[in-house]
C-alpha cells in the first residue's frame, strides 16, 4: 500500500503542446492517502483514463512528478510499481480455472507452491469465489470475472494500490450494487488504496472516500460526497453531482444586492463583482413545497412529475418563467397544473459569481 501524490502532473498527446487546449490532462496537484477509496469522476473525455494509466505507468506524463511513499516513480516501469489494474472489460485466461487465473500472478513470480495455494484459497473466501475454484473461468458471470480480474490484483500482497477503469460498465444494476459493496468491505479487509474511474455519480458517491470531480482535463474539485454535494465549488459540480441537478437562478443588483423576481430571496453583493454573471445554487433536495395560501418565497405552477418510487422530482414554473425542482416524498398527492408556494432556507441558497462559489452572506 501506498500514499500516491500527483506533484504539477499533466500530459499532452501531442508532440509539441502549444497552449492549455492542447493537454489531455492539466497540470494538477494531488494526494491520495494510503488505505482509501477515491473515484476519479467526469464526462467521457475528461482525462479520467489519462491520469489513471499515467499512476499506472502506462503513460509517462509531459510535466510534474508521480511519488509514492515520497519516492519518484514518474520514469518507473509499470511491472515495477506493484499496482494492480482492473479495466472496464473482464480479462481472464479463458483455458484456465478460477484457480489457475488467481495462481497465475504468483507463479510468475516465483512464488512456493504452498504459499500460492494458501494465498489463493485466502483471496478466493474475500471474494465468495472459493466455491468456483476448479471451474473453467469462461463458465462464469460478467460480474464473477470481474472479481477474477480483481483477484489477480489482490492475491499479490506487495500490491500499493488497485485501479479500476470503470470495471462496473458491462454488469447489470443489482449486481453493480453488489460488487461496490463487495470492493468496500475489501477496502476495510486488506486496507488497500483502491482508484475508480467512472462517469457514474452514484458509483462515485456510493464506493468513494474521496472523489475528484474532472472536466475538459482540468480538476474541478476534490473531496467526500457529503462536500460535494453541499458545496459545490463551481456550477459545473453542481450541476453533475446529484440527481436532479442543482437549480441555478440568474440573480440581478438591487441597490448593494442581489435578487431575482422569480424568488423574494437576496444575498449581499460582493464588492467588486458588479456587472458579473451571478447565480443562486438550490439543491431540488432543499425546496420545500407548501400550499400557495401559506407563507412562501415565491409561488409556482406545478409543470412536471417524475416519479422515481419513494421519492419524486416536481418540476415548477415561477411567476417569472423561471423552472424550478423539488425532491419531494408529498409527489403523489400532487397534480401538474396546480399551483404551489416554494420555500428555501437562506443557508441553502450559495451564490456563484462567473459560475464560481463565492462566500454568500
Amino acid at each position: 500500500m501506498a500514499e500516491i501524490v500527483l506533484e504539477n502532473l499533466g500530459h499532452s498527446y501531442l508532440p509539441d503542446p502549444k497552449s492549455e487546449a492542447d493537454f489531455a490532462l492539466k497540470p494538477v496537484n494531488l494526494t491520495w492517502q494510503d488505505g482509501k477509496t477515491y473515484a476519479l469522476l467526469g464526462p467521457s473525455g475528461c482525462g479520467k483514463t489519462t491520469m489513471l494509466n499515467i499512476i499506472s505507468g502506462i503513460v509517462a506524463p509531459s510535466h510534474g512528478r508521480l511519488l509514492f511513499d515520497g519516492q519518484d516513480v514518474t520514469q518507473t516501469p509499470t511491472v515495477e510499481r506493484n499496482i494492480a489494474q482492473v479495466f472496464q472489460f473482464p480479462v481472464i485466461y479463458s483455458t484456465k480455472t478460477v484457480r489457475q487465473n488467481l495462481a497465475f500472478p504468483l507463479e510468475c513470480r516465483g512464488v512456493a507452491p504452498e504459499q500460492i495455494k494458501a494465498r489463493v484459497a485466502e483471496v478466493a473466501t474475500l471474494l465468495d469465489l472459493d466455491y468456483a475454484l476448479d471451474m473453467p473461468a469462461r463458465r462464469l458471470s460478467a460480474d464473477q470475472k470481474q472479481l477474477i480480474s480483481l483477484g489477480r490484483g489482490l492475491v499479490r500482497e506487495d500490491v500499493s494500490a488497485i485501479l479500476l477503469d470503470e470495471p462496473l460498465t458491462v454488469i447489470d444494476p443489482q449486481m453493480k450494487f453488489m460488487l461496490r459493496r463487495k470492493l468496500r468491505e475489501i477496502n476495510r479487509e486488506t486496507g488497500m488504496t483502491m482508484i475508480l474511474v467512472t462517469h457514474d455519480q452514484s458509483e462515485a458517491m456510493s464506493f468513494a472516500d474521496e472523489i475528484v470531480v474532472m472536466k475538459d482535463g482540468l480538476l474541478q474539485q476534490s473531496g467526500t460526497p457529503a462536500e460535494l454535494f453541499s458545496r459545490p465549488q463551481n456550477d459545473f459540480v453542481g450541476y453533475f453531482i446529484g440527481s436532479p441537478p442543482m437549480n441555478m437562478i440568474t440573480l440581478e443588483p438591487r441597490d448593494g444586492a442581489l435578487g431575482t423576481d422569480a424568488l423574494d430571496l437576496t444575498k449581499k453583493l460582493t464588492i467588486g463583482t458588479a456587472g458579473s454573471r451571478h447565480q443562486l445554487g438550490i439543491r431540488p433536495e432543499h425546496v420545500s413545497l407548501v400550499a400557495a395560501d401559506a407563507e412562501n418565497i415565491g409561488v409556482g405552477t406545478i409543470k412536471k412529475i417524475e416519479h422515481l418510487g419513494v421519492d419524486g422530482v416536481v418540476t415548477l414554473q415561477l411567476a417569472t418563467g423561471v423552472l424550478i425542482k423539488a425532491k419531494t416524498r408529498n409527489h403523489v398527492e400532487m397534480s401538474v397544473g396546480q399551483t404551489l408556494g416554494v420555500n428555501v432556507r437562506t443557508d441553502d441558497a450559495l451564490l456563484y459569481i462567473e459560475g464560481s462559489l463565492a462566500h454568500a452572506e
